[in-house]
């Protein structure tokens, strides 16, 4: 297979770091982008000719631009891009809600994604490339609590549906990667005092019974969904152990 360029961002930790080591490990080059350079650092020394990296933070106005032109200088195209960066809180129920601060969720689950994809369009149309969505099962339920969180990747989702009528030559896919074993995980176990008793102690014991879902499993599916999604897949929403990912899953 020729070697393909992917932007993964949220790539320092969890799923992010998770995707780009199975897209390194297929000799595949990635770009990254985290807040902390720490493990981007290492992959660069490990992969020095398949890793670029930037340390941003995506909520910044140009982050998006600096991390598109590193990959086409670098590397010369992009094939791919996997939005995974996102943030869970504020946990609130919405009487106790601070607009200001759905404000900055929504700027780093959602605008921040659409600043990116704005970039990154005309270099995956050329290619015939695909873009990943790291969304989730509160994209399309509820939580108590939750409403910031959920409602900014009901849009993400949306944006991906947008995208699929847009672009004919960009596959846009949103995935659930269900319930993974990260810091996301631990910080909904420690702020989310405001959930309903039942949901809580659904993620908790998920937790405390070893339940939670590996992020190298989720990862290998986003990684091959980015080189190999197959365009009928354009714009829509999967969980990730959905029937129609049974392919990527066992790839």
């Amino acid at each position: 297979m020729e070697s393909k360029v992917v932007i993964v961002t949220g790539a320092s930790r969890g799923i992010g770091l998770a995707v780009a080591q199975s897209l390194l490990a297929a000799s595949h080059k990635v770009v990254l982008v985290s807040r902390s350079a720490d493990q981007l650092q290492e992959l660069k020394e490990r992969y020095p000719t398949q890793v670029a990296f930037l340390a941003a933070d995506m909520t910044v106005a140009d982050t998006a631009w600096k991390v598109t032109e590193l990959a086409v200088l670098t590397f010369g195209k992009i094939d791919g891009v996997v939005v995974n960066h996102g943030m869970l809180s504020p946990m609130t129920r919405l009487e106790n809600a601070s607009v200001e601060e759905w404000k900055k969720l929504y700027d780093a689950n959602f605008f921040s994604a659409l600043a990116l994809t704005k970039e990154a369009i005309p270099h995956i149309r050329a290619s015939k490339g695909r873009m990943v969505f790291v969304s989730s099962g509160a994209a399309t339920g509820a939580y108590t609590s939750w409403g910031a969180y959920g409602s900014s990747k009901a849009a993400l989702n949306s944006l991906v549906r947008h995208v699929a009528v847009e672009e004919p030559d960009v596959t846009a896919v949103a995935i659930s990667p269900g319930r993974v074993d990260t810091d996301m995980q631990k910080e909904l176990r420690e702020k989310g005092t405001e959930m309903s008793k039942n949901d809580y102690e659904t993620f908790s014991t998920a937790f405390q019974e070893g339940k939670l879902i590996k992020p190298e499993m989720t990862g290998r599916i986003i990684a091959t969904l980015v080189l190999d999604a197959r365009p009928e897949l354009s714009g829509k929403y999967f969980k990730w152990d959905a029937a129609e990912l049974v392919e990527y899953r066992e790839s």
